[in-house]
């Protein structure tokens, strides 16, 4: 291995400074001081409970095999059907009213191959 000459480094560092501008050739930690880790601690902190929280609520259950999101299966203000009334019995009664506002027997009847009139807003008469 050669040996390194400490004028050619010192003239490549003279020649990256004159054309990037000097703060590339610096030491990061030139700049470091205690503040700026707490700061920083600080930040990586929060952003990982946001990120574990994040993951907790994607987190992914499986339901008649389809994957659904667990935020999705955990409102407790949808318990019966606004078209029939009939309280949510299953699973998949659960993903339909949080979905469509409706439960599976009514997602079968009024919405499945219809989901664009139904986000619309259609809904039937039960007059």
């Amino acid at each position: 291995m050669k040996k390194e000459d400490p004028n050619q480094i010192a003239a490549i560092e003279k020649a990256i400074a004159e054309k990037y501008g000097v703060e590339t050739i610096q030491n990061p930690r030139g700049n470091w001081d205690e503040t700026k880790e707490k700061e920083y601690l600080e930040q990586m902190k929060e952003f990982y409970q946001k990120t574990q929280q994040n993951e907790k609520w994607q987190e992914k259950i499986d339901v008649n095999g389809i994957k659904i999101s667990k935020k999705l299966l955990n409102r407790e203000s949808l318990k019966c059907c606004p078209v029939c009334n009939s309280f949510a019995k299953k699973s998949m009664d659960d993903v339909c009213l949080v979905k469509f506002e409706c439960c599976f027997k009514c997602y079968i009847q009024y919405v499945e191959d219809r989901e664009e009139r139904w986000l619309k807003g259609w809904r039937p008469n039960n007059g």
